[in-house]
């Protein structure tokens, strides 16, 4: 492909971006197709000539895009969202062009200079105090990974790296049922092991971690012989938005010199609203933190905002300088491969600054505030319609609910059929989760473009397929 070839597809890939998003409220959606029917459609093996640009392209348009479930689409009510705003697809695209290996300061000093201040930035707009410094992780998974490591390591006096984990003592992190599945994927990774990770109950509306309880099972491990090393705070849990009392957990956590990660993943985004900052009340007491400007900041994903308080203890567990990555004459400069799992990395902070400075904080907040706002409104709605009741209450604009025809039927059945009609039916889509071990349907607002009307559209969805099913 010739410089003209390539003015003239990469034309065409923003006409079909346009056109895609102009269309999308057209669109079912999920995506509709069966278990293997795009693998079907695609040869089964390799091209040996070069094809035309022109033929993968309209397969592309033929195949892939009818097979795609669209994230981006107004009534995507599903999981948390991932919105990519018009200003990060630009962004992207831009650092695509460039094709960037951003792993050492050297290897692109705008990268490194510009990921400093945009997190900087971001660090003010969510209220967070300026001992904590930021880093873009690919996802909160590997941030959190990151602090499972820096907890082992400095419970271990940081030996762990040289020496291994055998015969060193048992460590115990602590959290509660309501965090996310990443948590536990953590405790595999860094070699505390599930068993390890220890759960504590949680009690009232917001689910959080009881830290009495908390205390007492770090007593309980210490009087056995174990080693406790961290403690893991929820600030808006998926499934049903549990949060923590962060300034609790983080007292009692330090109180036995314990590490403290706060996973605020979807929610810490709406922090940029300053009337919810009392949902992680405390977080600046925490030793690591992670929000996901790729969910509901409009930033492209991937984009993880990872904020640590001591990054001598992050990099002394993170880092490793081989002569081949040192940067000679410069020994003042960052790295931020040495602040990741990864040591390869993509331009991530551009689109990030773009977004920023395209939709600055006030529109930003008032998208975060016309989500809640319409999420709680849909919530007391269905609250109030015969045979419908809450699961769980909203939490910013999460919440879950249940049908109940009142004719004796099994309700898991039930509503699992309920959930299915309401999805196969294209308009909206919504995912299940379960509170105190019952089937619910879950609901959260944060497409970027989603509008009030797109939210009552919803009411009458979900009401008319419980009809249909009555």
């Amino acid at each position: 492909m010739d410089g003209e070839d390539f003015r003239h597809w990469a034309h065409e890939a923003a006409d079909f971006a346009a056109r895609y998003r102009a269309g999308l409220r057209e669109k079912p959606v999920r995506a509709g197709t069966a278990p293997g029917e795009i693998a079907a459609a695609l040869p089964a093996t390799p091209p040996e000539a070069a094809e035309p640009m022109a033929d993968i392209f309209a397969d592309f348009e033929r195949i892939v895009v009818p097979g795609m479930t669209h994230w981006q689409h107004p009534r995507f009510f599903a999981y948390f969202p991932a919105n990519a705003s018009p200003a990060s697809v630009i962004a992207e695209f831009l650092t695509s062009a460039m094709g960037a290996q951003c792993l050492l300061w050297q290897t692109s000093p705008a990268a490194t200079e510009l990921e400093q201040v945009a997190l900087d930035w971001l660090r003010q707009a969510v209220g967070l105090p300026a001992d904590f410094t930021g880093v873009i992780q690919d996802s909160a998974s590997s941030a959190t990974l990151c602090a499972f490591l820096t907890m082992r390591e400095r419970a271990l006096g940081f030996t762990g790296n040289q020496a291994g984990l055998s015969g060193a003592p048992r460590l115990r992190v602590y959290a509660s049922g309501e965090v996310h599945s990443s948590i536990d994927r953590a405790a595999w990774f860094s070699g505390i092991g599930a068993d390890n990770l220890i759960r504590i109950p949680t009690a009232g509306r917001l689910r959080g971690m009881v830290p009495a309880a908390l205390e007492a099972a770090i007593r309980a491990d210490l009087a056995a012989g174990f080693r406790p090393a961290g403690v893991v705070a929820c600030v808006g849990g998926t499934s049903i938005g549990a949060m923590d009392d962060v300034a609790a957990v983080v007292e009692v956590a330090h109180r036995h010199g314990l590490f403290v990660h706060v996973d605020a993943a979807w929610a810490g985004t709406a922090m940029i609203c300053p009337e919810f900052r009392t949902l992680w009340a405390g977080a600046e007491g925490a030793d690591s933190i992670v929000l996901n400007p790729h969910k509901w900041l409009g930033v492209q994903f991937d984009c993880s905002a990872h904020f640590v308080r001591s990054i001598d203890d992050h990099l002394r567990t993170m880092a490793i300088q081989p002569e081949y990555l040192r940067t000679h004459g410069q020994d003042d400069i960052v790295n931020f491969s040495e602040w990741t799992i990864q040591l390869g990395r993509r331009f991530r902070a551009l689109k990030l600054w773009f977004v920023l400075r395209a939709h600055g904080l006030e529109g930003l907040r008032g998208m975060i505030r016309d989500h809640v706002r319409w999420s709680q409104d849909l919530a007391a709605r269905l609250a109030a319609e015969p045979g419908f009741a809450l699961a769980s209450e909203p939490v910013l604009s999460l919440f879950s609910f249940r049908h109940d025809p009142g004719d004796g039927r099994d309700l898991e059945v039930h509503n699992l059929a309920l959930l299915r009609v309401i999805n196969d039916g294209g308009a909206i889509y919504l995912t299940p989760t379960r509170v105190d071990g019952r089937f619910a349907i879950r609901f959260q607002a944060g497409s970027m473009e989603t509008t009030e009307a797109d939210v009552a559209a919803a009411f009458d969805v979900i009401r008319a397929a419980a009809h249909a099913l009555g």
